[in-house]
């Protein structure tokens, strides 16, 4: 169902790469609520092609851009100012840690990796935010929103250098988002259950995060469309005085110290 929320806003939605990605879910709704946007990745990630059909299906263009590349992010805002005029909501769904890929163990850290990862996973998002400001592309009450994971707060196991990067992230958020409120632009982080995407599905043992996120939250987990959902209020004009916040969005997981349900499987008679 449409509600309109997002007509006649523009954007640019960075790091949709599939189906399974929850930035393609955010893309598919902000279209549904009319909205506008270019769509964005790093080149390698383009040459995989689906993201062709998700612009087809939402009648956008597709940008190359690695984030981590302020030359790459310039072209970037230039199109969208040359395509949109002003911008009103920018996702950033992007992180990677070459050490989980690798497997490489927390306590045996590869700092190279570990630099690329935080470039990638969190510092992209400030370059992002450091080009929009600098062109001064984002209209007042505006929207910039970037997803993040529990374990910024939280310890789990094989998550590796990943927390350290979205405990960096939300940092971020908030700092610049100080900076964005004299422009009356709001920043956020959205705090989304685990979801089975291409990046989540890399992270040694992620079934076993899905199930016990599962039972620990009262409500289940958020899926991915249920994480867009919620992003397009975000964009919308109903959450303008929300900033410098992450939100949580988990069925509640964060706010469990435990449930029943997990209760029940240690409470041996």
């Amino acid at each position: 169902m449409s509600y309109g929320l997002l007509k006649g806003k523009k954007g640019i939605i960075f790091g949709a790469l599939n189906e399974q990605s929850i930035a393609w879910k955010v893309a598919e709704r902000c279209h549904e609520e009319g909205a506008e946007f270019i769509l964005s990745n790093a080149p390698i990630a383009l040459r995989m092609g689906e993201l062709n059909g998700l612009a087809e299906k939402t009648g956008s263009e597709v940008i190359a851009a690695d984030a981590t590349s302020i030359e790459d992010l310039e072209k970037l805002f230039d199109a969208a100012v040359a395509k949109f005029g002003k911008i009103d909501f920018i996702l950033h769904s992007i992180g990677m840690s070459i050490n989980v890929r690798k497997g490489k163990h927390y306590t045996e850290m590869n700092y190279d990796w570990l630099e690329k990862g935080w470039d990638i996973s969190a510092v992209s998002f400030h370059k992002v935010m450091r080009v929009a400001w600098e062109k001064d592309c984002m209209n007042e009450w505006g929207s910039i929103l970037a997803l993040t994971y529990i374990a910024a707060q939280r310890t789990f196991p094989d998550y590796n250098d990943m927390s350290d990067n979205k405990a960096y992230l939300e940092s971020i958020a908030r700092t610049f988002g100080n900076y964005w409120g004299e422009r009356k632009v709001r920043v956020n982080t959205v705090s989304q259950s685990p979801t089975m995407t291409t990046a989540g599905s890399g992270v040694k043992g992620f079934g076993g995060f899905l199930g016990y996120a599962e039972d620990m939250s009262p409500l289940g987990n958020a899926t991915a469309l249920e994480c867009a959902d919620y992003c397009v209020t975000l964009f919308s004009d109903l959450t303008k005085k929300v900033t410098m916040q992450n939100l949580f969005h988990d069925g509640g997981f964060s706010s469990s110290g435990v449930t029943q349900k997990v209760i029940g499987k240690y409470d041996v008679e």
